[in-house]
This record gives C-alpha cells, sequence and structure tokens, in this order.
C-alpha cells in the first residue's frame, strides 16, 4: 500500500513539475501577448507607460514577449514631433529625444506601435511629416477596432 501511495504522489509531482515546465519561461511567466492603449497626451504618464512596458519586457523577456502599443486620439502626441503639433489639431507633440530614444529602444525589443487612421485624418496628421518613426504598415484603420480585434486574438488588454 506504501508502494502504491508513494507511486501516486510520485506521478502528481511529475505531472504538476511537467505542466510548470509547459506553461512557464525561463523566468517562470511564460509566453505572453499583450496590447497596451494609450489614447491621452500627458508627457509624464505616456514616459511611465513605456516604463510600464520596458519592466514587463525585464520580467517576462523579450522572447517570451509579443507586444503592442495601439495609440489613437490624443495617444498620438507621444509620436507627435512638437515642431509639427502646430500644424495639427492636436495641442502638443510630446516626441522630443528621449521619448523618441525610448519609443526606438522598446522597438528594439520587438514592441510595435500601431497608429490610428481614424485620428490621423481627424487630427490632420500626416504619418511621414509629422510622427517619429511611424511606417504604412504602422497605420490600422481604427485603433479602437484594432485593440478589440488584437483582445480576441488572446492578447491582453493593459491601460497604464
Amino acid at each position: 500500500m506504501k508502494s502504491i501511495n508513494l507511486l501516486i504522489v510520485a506521478m502528481i509531482s511529475l505531472a504538476v513539475f511537467s505542466a510548470n515546465s509547459v506553461f512557464a519561461g525561463d523566468d517562470g511567466y511564460g509566453k505572453q501577448k499583450v496590447v497596451y492603449h494609450i489614447n491621452y497626451d500627458n508627457p509624464k504618464a505616456q514616459a511611465g507607460a513605456l516604463r510600464n512596458i520596458n519592466n514587463h519586457i525585464k520580467a517576462v523577456g523579450a522572447k517570451n514577449l509579443d507586444a503592442k502599443v495601439v495609440l489613437h486620439g490624443k495617444g498620438l502626441t507621444l509620436l507627435l514631433t512638437p515642431d509639427a503639433a502646430a500644424n495639427t489639431k492636436l495641442k502638443t507633440g510630446n516626441a522630443n529625444q528621449e521619448m523618441e530614444a525610448r519609443v526606438s529602444g522598446l522597438k528594439d525589443l520587438g514592441v510595435s506601435f500601431k497608429v490610428c487612421n481614424n485620428t490621423l485624418n481627424g487630427k490632420k496628421i500626416s504619418y511621414e511629416k509629422d510622427l517619429f518613426d511611424v511606417e504604412k504598415t504602422d497605420i490600422v484603420p481604427s485603433g479602437v477596432a484594432e485593440l478589440s480585434r488584437l483582445q480576441i486574438l488572446g492578447y491582453t488588454y493593459i491601460k497604464p
């Protein structure tokens, strides 16, 4: 009877260990898909959001994280250069050297930034002239629709 109980305990332990190995990455968090939502223009809050993303990468590991940032409305100020703001319907541009360096660093770690086309049109913003490091492939038809699409695909929604 003791040997049967010992065998059962060993099998349960092996099953738990195997399950943890399947779900855990190098650090125990495993692979993650996440979308960060930015639709506000406060530069301190935007910098805080970028810090959150960087800390997320440090915790999980860049190879374990598929991270996207969706920007719409006032959130486009994160990538709007200060000089370009006067030509748009946004009051300010927060893409100074420090913010650009943070965005570039996150992009180097695999984070993608998605920009709302509705906002580009509504706020009279040219992604080629007014925004920092935005390509045509970064443009999505609607920021909120993109947030919904990504959540349907299993991305965890975070609004820092």
